[in-house]
């Protein structure tokens, strides 16, 4: 277990550019680090829904969602969905949601909305060590939230020769969540996902973005593997599916990686 205060760790999951392997990401990465003892909630804050989809929970079971958790906090108990992964749990989407920018754009503390939220329901979320924020294709209201509301960004980066372009607009955003509302705020990394060793692109951009991102880069990169696309259709994560596959252990050993990172960032500040 790590060794921390009862606060959980919140990272969110963003990219602006969808098919990146944003959900795939959340959905695998909780499940490594619920595998590995932890205690992990997602928050799937994409009106798609397809991190709920993914981790088994059915539209008609999501009787408490996201839309809840943002707009309905008086007098509604937060509550959460038990995945097949003991240790896992999510707070599901619905199409609902996708009203969510209309709704919040009157409302003066729009950006801060999840942050109140996760703050006000702080004992419902207390005992997790994790909270992944799986959040939308889009750089909306609803990303700006969770970025507002985390400890982190995690960026899932595709091996694709527009992947930089993508990801100097994301940390534009991030630097100026970070001077304007949320301080605090620093990336995780950046996870190289859709890797494939038989094209050459691949490499190049993997060359590209560690050369121009340095230590900000996992050294665990995520391959272009046919199980990842497979397992949402059966509705468990990869890792569940098949636990041998390439990508599933992809997943767990960036699952490791992060955890090393969180211990070495905490030895750091623990010596300074």
């Amino acid at each position: 277990m790590l060794d921390q205060d009862s606060t959980p760790r919140i990272i969110a999951i963003a990219n602006q550019k969808g098919g990146v392997g944003k959900t795939t990401t959340a959905i695998n990465l909780g499940t490594a680090l619920a595998a590995l003892g932890h205690d992990v909630l997602v928050i799937d804050l994409d009106p798609q829904g397809n991190a709920s989809t993914g981790l088994g929970i059915s539209p008609s079971e999501r009787t408490f969602t996201t839309y809840d958790l943002l707009f309905r906090r008086e007098g509604v108990d937060v509550q959460s969905y038990m995945t097949a992964v003991p240790g896992l749990q999510i707070i599901p989407a619905t199409p609902d949601l996708s009203s969510a920018d209309v709704d919040m754009v009157s409302d003066p503390r729009r950006l801060h909305r999840m942050r109140d939220v996760l703050r006000s329901k702080i004992e419902a979320f207390s005992e997790r060590e994790f909270i992944l924020i799986d959040c939308p294709p889009s750089l909306n209201l609803l990303t700006i939230n969770a970025l507002v509301s985390a400890d982190t960004v995690l960026v899932p980066l595709q091996c694709e020769f527009f992947a930089l372009e993508g990801l100097s607009q994301l940390m534009r955003t991030v630097q100026t969540v970070r001077s304007n509302s949320n301080p605090a705020l620093r990336i995780e990394g950046i996870v190289l996902t859709m890797y494939d060793r038989r094209n050459n692109l691949s490499g190049q951009v993997e060359a590209d973005v560690r050369d121009n991102l340095g230590a900000l880069v996992y050294e665990t990169v995520i391959p272009r593997n046919v199980r990842l696309s497979e397992a949402p259709s059966h509705a468990v994560p990869a890792l569940i599916y098949d636990h041998a596959s390439s990508g599933s252990i992809a997943y767990q050993k960036l699952a490791g990686e992060l955890l090393a990172r969180i211990q070495g960032t905490r030895d750091v500040a623990a010596t300074a």
